[in-house]
């Protein structure tokens, strides 16, 4: 079923992707080139924690009836816990916490790119 999960989460992120609110610049930075949109709270892993708790989805029927629900349940981190940053910074930042970050490091995420922005005198 990991396929499935794996479509699910593309949908989601295809649903959700009009909404997003990347801004035109890095937010550590400043460079406005080369710009790329994180989520401090992995879509993939949200997924999953979702899955644990409400059973695999296990058709394209399914995935697409609980595409809403899930993107309406977790608002904050789709849209609100997010970051624009260069590839450079991106990078970077999953140098440290990995290619799809834990949940629990989230507001860790979030503490290095405020700390980043500091040592870039963008306080």
């Amino acid at each position: 079923m990991k396929e499935l999960s794996r479509y699910f989460i593309k949908w989601i992120r295809d649903a959700a992707k009009s909404a997003y609110q990347k801004k035109s610049y890095c937010e550590i930075c400043d460079t406005t080139e080369n710009l790329e949109f994180h989520h401090f709270y992995s879509v993939s892993e949200l997924v999953h924690a979702w899955e644990k708790l409400n059973g695999e989805v296990k058709s394209d029927e399914e995935a697409i009836a609980e595409r809403d629900g899930f993107i309406q349940q977790h608002k904050y981190e789709l849209f609100e816990a997010t970051v624009t940053l260069c590839k450079t910074h991106h990078m970077k930042l999953h140098s440290i916490y990995g290619k799809n970050p834990r949940l629990s490091t989230a507001k860790k995420q979030e503490n290095w790119v405020r700390i980043q922005r500091e040592k870039h005198g963008l306080v």
